[in-house]
This record gives structure tokens, C-alpha cells and sequence, in this order.
């Protein structure tokens, strides 16, 4: 049996409000006025398709690792060209270097093609892959992909042991269908027309995939309990399921309304959001669409109730869109999103170079958070050195590694500097101490001014530190952010 052992996902905590959009662009665009209903995800400035993803792992892992053999990273929008961004992650998850890692990419399909793959690569002797995937796609200000693009990830832990949703069936179809494209030097989408891509693309190319895959695995369309077709707007899925004969009551929320459509993650992102909802013994029929389409069939088992059942409980995409908080502000949406070129003034004009060598020698502690626990006495502190911080113990070549990421915290001191730049005024940072001992200067996001305060928790995620404009190169470290209800 192959199929997916566990699940997570992520979506940022900002939700652009798609009615601040149309009141500011209305004037020059009263066609988006129909469009302004509801609300988007969108990254905080320090936030891309990678952050996104190694937050989908942490969700999915629930801080156990396994034997993972691979990681692949299925994306659109990922931050570097020339250098695997799969590997990165692997280094956040402080994995190790004994891993196959693979950037899957240039196409909408890319989340359920490489999903395909990994499942059919999965070793008969066991092992596991971890299948990520995220998007932050930019978009022209004033279009309809502004308010219709979402930014989020899914993750897929697949193996042969502990399966919660069996593949049971896929298939595929390549067809190069052009509905929308980006050239290699362009930096948004061209689409073509809406009904056409609609009627020639949707309506033709998914029944190709999705009868083959229902007859691979016995079903009559009429047994699909759940079917997952992103789509814009979620009219056409409702067509096609008609057009196929699946129950309409079978058709998955696109979740439109309260995320938009994250591109190449967005049916692993549905296929999470009713792996939530699933009950063992239901099929999942996933169709992913974009230049063809794949299609995949699965068959929820009896281990997924005790999934569903854990505690704790991954947040998943239920809980990370219930934590979401709307930001009206369509400027600053704007400005995180390089649409708009603004004066950060003269704290800004830094040279924000990486010493790509200090980067490699020391990417177990600025990638992984890894810090260092005596074993003579039990102190944990970072950055781990040859000397135990105890001054009642002192020993020397005592610490073994630990890592920090996944550890709880409670912030100890706090400032909000409105003088040093940062994007989103005023920088938050402060003194944070974790549960097993070992304090951490940290910066702090996805915080508002007013709302920090000593003993408040907190737990550490991996974001971009700062961007390297001259050079093209963003670096990452971990930050400190308020912890979800129930985290301490």
C-alpha cells in the first residue's frame, strides 16, 4: 500500500481584503467591482515560497522526522533560479545532507504531477518522501489575478507504512494547451480569454485524465465522495462534475472566498483541507489542471481516524485560515509586493551582501537553528560552543546538538524601534526564552504594535531576514511569532 501517511499546511496570517482593492483600482477598472467579495491570502514581507513551505513540513511533520528519504518542492514562484530551493527547506528541517531533493516547477500541475512521481518513485522497502507544495505568485496591480492569487502551501508525508489515504489510481495527459504563460524574463502571468480556456481547456482536457483514473480503480464517477478540481472561482468545478456524472455534494470548496487560488499548491491545499474533513473508507478524486491534466484517486483507510484524532492536532489549512486577520491597508500589500517603488530612506541604503562561505559553515545554526545542550549539566544555549554558558559548570566539549525551531518560547524583553528600517514599521525584537532553558535576541514578526508584552508565547519560524537587491539573494533566519492558542 502507497499513499499519503500524514498531512500538513500553511497559509500566511494576512488576508487581503479584495474590497480594499476594488476601491482603490474601481475607477479605472469597474469590471472589478463584481470581484470584491471576500478576502485573500497574502505573505508578509518576509515570507516566499520557500518560508511557506518549510512551515507546510513543521505542520505536516509534527516535530518527528522519521526515515525521510526525499524531499521534493513543487512551485512556480520560487525565489532562486540557479540554486535548489528544495535544499533549503531541507536545511531549515535540519534533515541532514543524506536526502534527494528536487525542485518540480514551470507549470500549474506541478503539485500533482510531481506528486504523482514521488508516489510512484516511493521505495518498496519503506522510507518516506516529504512533498511540498507552495506559491506566491505576483500579479499586475488592478487585474482580476490580483484578487484572484492566494499565497500557501500543502505537504504530503508519502511512505508505505501508516497510510492514511491510499493511492489507489492516476493518470495523466500532456497537452500543450497555452491558457496563460510567463517568459522567462517577464515577471507576471499573460492570460488568455476566460471562457475559451474555460469550454476548450477545463471542459475537454479533464475528462481525458479523470475518466481513465476512475476506470484504473473500479469506480463509477458516482462514488467520489470528494472532488477536488481548483478552478477559478469554482463555477467550472460544479460543470464538470455534472459533465462527469460525480454527486455536485462531492465538489470541494475551492476556498475562494477566504484564500484565493494558490497556483500550482492549490489542489494539494484542497486535498488537505478535506483530508480534514474525510472519514476512513471515502474516495478522493484530485484533478490537477495546466497543460494537461493528472489525475489521482484515493481511498481514505482506517488509520486516518487516529490521525484526525491526535493530539496535538497539525493546524492544517482549517486552522491556519482560522487564524487569519484582515489587513485593508491595499498599500502595503503593494509595497511587500515590489508593485510599487517607495522611499525607505537613508536607513535603508545598506549593502545587505551574504558571506556565502560563513553561510556554508554555519548553515546548521542560521538555516536549522541548531543550537547546543551540555551533556554535563543539561544547559541548552545558542549558539553552541566548545564552552558550556553555566558558570557553574563551565565544561569544555560537552554540547551536543539541539535544535531550537521547534522548541517553545516566552518573550523575556521587548522593543518596537521606529528608527531602524524595516518594511513593516516599527521592528519588533526582544529576548526570548525557551522552555528547556536557553534565552535567543530575535526578531519578531506577524505582530501589531501594542499586542507584545513579556511572558507572551511565542514560537520560531523560518522567514527572509533581509533582501539583497544589488545581487538578487535573499537570506533567511528564524524569527519569533506569537504562538497559535494552545501552543506555549
Amino acid at each position: 500500500m502507497i499513499g499519503i501517511t500524514a498531512y500538513g499546511g500553511y497559509i500566511p496570517r494576512l488576508r487581503l481584503s479584495r474590497r480594499a482593492v476594488v476601491e482603490t483600482n474601481g475607477w479605472a477598472a469597474p469590471g472589478l467591482r463584481s470581484q470584491g467579495k471576500g478576502e485573500r491570502s497574502m505573505c508578509n514581507w518576509d515570507e516566499d515560497s520557500v518560508t511557506m513551505a518549510v512551515e507546510a513540513a513543521r505542520d505536516a511533520l509534527g516535530g518527528s522526522r522519521g526515515r525521510i528519504g526525499a524531499l521534493h518542492l513543487a512551485s512556480t514562484s520560487l525565489p532562486f533560479a540557479d540554486r535548489q530551493n528544495a535544499g533549503i527547506v531541507v536545511e531549515a528541517l535540519d534533515l541532514g545532507p543524506e536526502i534527494e531533493t528536487l525542485d518540480v516547477t514551470s507549470s500549474q500541475r506541478a503539485g500533482t504531477s510531481g506528486l504523482v512521481a514521488a508516489l510512484k518513485a516511493l521505495p518498496a522497502g519503506g522510507g518516506s518522501t516529504l512533498f511540498v507544495a507552495s506559491e506566491n505568485r505576483r500579479s499586475k496591480a488592478a487585474g482580476g489575478q490580483e484578487l484572484a492569487f492566494g499565497d500557501g502551501a500543502a505537504a504530503l508525508l508519502l511512505g508505505t507504512e501508516g497510510v492514511v489515504a491510499e493511492l489507489r489510481a492516476s493518470h495523466s495527459t500532456a497537452v500543450d494547451f497555452v491558457d496563460h504563460y510567463r517568459g522567462q524574463t517577464r515577471e507576471f502571468d499573460y492570460v488568455w480569454e476566460e471562457r475559451w480556456i474555460r469550454d476548450e481547456g477545463y471542459m475537454k482536457l479533464v475528462p481525458s485524465a479523470v475518466r481513465p483514473a476512475l476506470e484504473a480503480a473500479g469506480l463509477a464517477p458516482a462514488d467520489i465522495d470528494h472532488f477536488i478540481l481548483p478552478n477559478p472561482g469554482g463555477r467550472v468545478g460544479r460543470s464538470m462534475a455534472k459533465a462527469l456524472g460525480i454527486p455536485e455534494p462531492a465538489v470541494r470548496d475551492t476556498l475562494h472566498a477566504t484564500c484565493g487560488d494558490t497556483g500550482a499548491a492549490h489542489a494539494l491545499v484542497m486535498l488537505v483541507d478535506a483530508l480534514e474533513r474525510a472519514t476512513p473508507g471515502q474516495w478522493i478524486l484530485v484533478a490537477g489542471f495546466g497543460q494537461g491534466c493528472d489525475a489521482l484517486v484515493f481511498r481514505t483507510t482506517e488509520a486516518l481516524a487516529a490521525a484526525l484524532a491526535d493530539a496535538p492536532r497539525p493546524l492544517g489549512i482549517r486552522g491556519h485560515l482560522a487564524r487569519g486577520r484582515t489587513e485593508t491597508n491595499y498599500a502595503k500589500f503593494l509595497a511587500f509586493n515590489g508593485l510599487v517603488e517607495r522611499d525607505k530612506g537613508m536607513r535603508a541604503e545598506l549593502d545587505n551582501q551574504t558571506a556565502l562561505t560563513q553561510l556554508y559553515r554555519r548553515r546548521r545554526m542560521l538555516t536549522g537553528l541548531v543550537g547546543g545542550r551540555c551533556t554535563a549539566c543539561g544547559t541548552c544555549q545558542f549558539p553552541k560552543t566548545n564552552v558550556c554558558v553555566n558558570p557553574d559548570c563551565g565544561a569544555f566539549h560537552t554540547q551536543e546538538d539541539h535544535r531550537f525551531a521547534d522548541s517553545a518560547a516566552r518573550i523575556l524583553t521587548w522593543s518596537a524601534d521606529h528608527l531602524t528600517y524595516s518594511p513593516d514599521p516599527p521592528a519588533h525584537y526582544g529576548m526570548v526564552e525557551f522552555a528547556e532553558g536557553g534565552r535567543f535576541l530575535a526578531n519578531f514578526t506577524d505582530v501589531e504594535p501594542g499586542s507584545v508584552a513579556v511572558g507572551m508565547p511565542m514560537r520560531m519560524m523560518f522567514r527572509v531576514k533581509d533582501y539583497d537587491d544589488n545581487r538578487g539573494f535573499r537570506r533567511y533566519f528564524w524569527k519569533a511569532t506569537p504562538a497559535p492558542t494552545g501552543e506555549a
